[in-house]
Parts: structure tokens; sequence; C-alpha cells
């Protein structure tokens, strides 16, 4: 292999020739950003293709969750995964909410729903699951679990846009789910992301917290942020979204590439299929033992490092292990041995849309001997 770098992920580029005329035009209607023309157009493109009535765009994948906890007005306690990006708890605790962390399911890295009701106090109000990888969290236990106990339900679905389960888009779960768009994920506006609610009345409200609070030009109904996402990178969002599909079935390639070349290796264990699932193929995670592999999860990193084969521990440390969460009761680690058990063994690896098959293969080389 060739002496270059290869990462976890990499953005799809719209063409340039497509791309410049777009930004011509949005330099002649002299419109930048506040919900301009192609804010709209891609609203009503991204509401069409992953089947969604309401869709709110945001500036990053950060704000929409904080902004989803401000209007449902969720407060006390909300129970969550310490296996996520930190964006996840960051946005609870910039909301005054006090994170709950529980233990995951090691077949999909998702929040266990076994251990979700014990787990609930009198000061908890929401559950804030994530569909980590893209695979699809156990919607309909946490829904049963949700209704019995009054609770509201924001998934984190930064990782699953496009992700279907028998046919309903996954976003349709929970009171509101959220997206990001950053330039590493399946489908992306460089930086940016959505809220995805059920009517037109949320998505008012959710439209004027994200714009200062303004309702017209002088009157303010709530103390909203700025996190307007702006015309330049809507229309960039725009091209990318022709291409998605080609991108997503690309990664599927990869992925089954991965998936023959890793089966028999010993001491490499890869997440099963699930049923029923539309996948994005968002990532590939190998989880290492290290007694039956012969070598740490770390040796490895750094021995694909070393060949300029950029893996990335996702998800490590675990969010419970920051020092800003980890005086927390439910971030000891005997609570959650599972999470802290992927977190020591995960590498994703490499997959995008430009990866060559020869890089693939020889990925598979490096990992298999």
């Amino acid at each position: 292999m060739e002496k270059r770098t290869i990462t976890v992920t990499s953005p799809l580029l719209p063409s340039l020739e497509e791309f410049i005329p777009l930004l011509k035009d949005i330099w002649k209607r002299k419109w930048l950003t506040n919900n301009g023309h192609y804010h709209q157009e891609l609203e009503k493109a991204l509401c069409e293709y992953l089947g969604v009535k309401y869709l709110s765009l945001f500036t990053n994948g950060t704000l929409p969750l904080i902004t989803a906890l401000q209007a449902l007005r969720i407060t006390g306690e909300v129970i969550t995964t310490p296996y996520s990006f930190v964006a996840t708890t960051h946005a609870l605790w910039w909301n005054g909410i006090k994170p709950v962390f529980v233990d995951v399911d090691s077949n999909t890295g998702n929040i266990n729903p076994d251990k979700i009701e014990a787990a609930i106090t009198p000061r908890t109000t929401a559950i804030l699951p994530v569909h980590v990888y893209g695979n699809p969290c156990d919607v309909e236990r946490i829904k049963k679990i949700a209704d019995t106990y009054g609770l509201k339900v924001i998934y984190d679905a930064a990782h699953a846009f496009g992700v279907k389960i028998n046919e309903k888009s996954i976003l349709e779960y929970g009171n509101l789910s959220t997206l990001s768009f950053h330039a590493t994920k399946v489908y992306n506006t460089i930086e940016g992301g959505a809220l995805i609610c059920n009517s037109a009345e949320e998505k008012q409200h959710i439209d004027y917290l994200k714009n200062f609070g303004f309702a017209g030009e002088t009157t303010v109904v709530a103390p909203g942020i700025n996190s307007k996402m702006d015309e330049v990178r809507a229309a960039y969002g725009l091209l990318n979204l022709k291409q998605v599909d080609a991108a997503i079935a690309k990664r599927q390639h990869i992925v089954q590439l991965y998936q023959d070349g890793l089966a028999e290796t010993k001491g490499i264990r890869l997440l099963k299929d699930m049923d029923g699932i539309r996948h994005n193929h968002a990532y590939f995670p190998i989880f290492i033992n290290e007694k039956e592999y012969g070598m740490d999860r770390d040796s490895l990193y750094e021995k694909m490092k070393s060949q300029n084969i950029f893996g990335r521990r996702y998800f490590y440390p675990l969010i419970s292990n920051f020092a800003t969460y980890r005086g927390l009761e439910s971030a000891y680690p005997d609570n959650l041995p599972i999470a802290n058990q992927l977190a020591n063994e995960v590498i994703c690896l490499p997959i995008y849309a430009g990866l060559e098959d020869e890089d693939v293969k020889s990925i598979i080389k490096i990992i298999a001997r």
C-alpha cells in the first residue's frame, strides 16, 4: 500500500462546477442567512428524503440536542448512555440537567432497556438514548417504559441519517430526534444538524428557539439562542443530498469486504447485522479481545497509525469517565461494565465513499496478521 493517510471517514464533496453557480445565486440574492431560499429548500428536500413531516435545520449537531431539551422543558434527571460522543451529555449539563448513566447492550452499544427502570427516580423527566453507529435502539421497549412512567424520549440520531426500521424512518420514534451533519457523517453540510418533531406547532416553537426567540421583528417569545444554518451550507447540503445514496451503497460494499475479510480472525468481534433495518453504514467498529488476539486494542491502534491508517476509538474514554461526570454515582465503573468493556476494546475502521478496495484489503491484512 502506498504511504498515504487513511482516516475513519472523509467528507463526500460535491463538484466545484456544481457548487459555484449556487454560490453566485446566493450572492445575487444578497440573503446569506435567516431562513433564506436554500435553507427552505433543504428543509423540504430532507423531509422528503427522510420521510418525516417536520424538520428544522441547525448550524451544528449539538445545538439541536440543547434546543430539544428546552423545547420539551426537560428538568431534573435524564437517563442516558455513557457510550456516545460527549455532546450528548454536554447538552444535558448546559440545561442544568443531571445525567443518569445506565449500561449498554454488548451487541449494539445502545442503551440497555433492562437497566432503565431501576434508574428512574421521582426527579426523572426523560430518556436520552443514542442510536450508536446508526444501529437503532430498542425503540418499542423504550417507548413502553416512557409511557409507563410518563417520561419524554429524545433520540440522539447523529449517526442514523436515513436509517429505517421495517421501512419506517427511525426519526419517527420518540418525542424528538436530532441529527448531525458534520463533515465526518454519512451526509454532511460541512457542519450542521437538524431537529425532527411531530407537529407544525412544535416546529414553530423550535424555530423561535433557534433564532433568539424572535416571533417577528420586535417580539421575543422565548429565551432562544442563535443556531441557524446559513445559505452556503444549505446549498452545499442540497448538492450532497443528490449523492448520498451512492455514498451509502459504496459504504455497504466496504462493510461487506471488512466482514468477509475479518470473519475468521481470532480475537476480533464484529457487530451483528440487525434484521429489518435499512442501514447507512455510518461506522465499522471492531472489538479486540486481547487474550485471543494476542495484542491489546491500543497496540493495534498504534500499529495501524504506523502504517498511516488512522482508526478512531469511538467511544473512548467513556463520557462517564471524563472529569466533568465521573463524580456522579451513576458513573462508577462497576455500574457500567459493558460500556467500559466496549470502550476499552473498540476501534472504528476507515469507511467512506472514496476508500478504494485495495486500501480496505490492505487494512484487513494488517489486522488479520
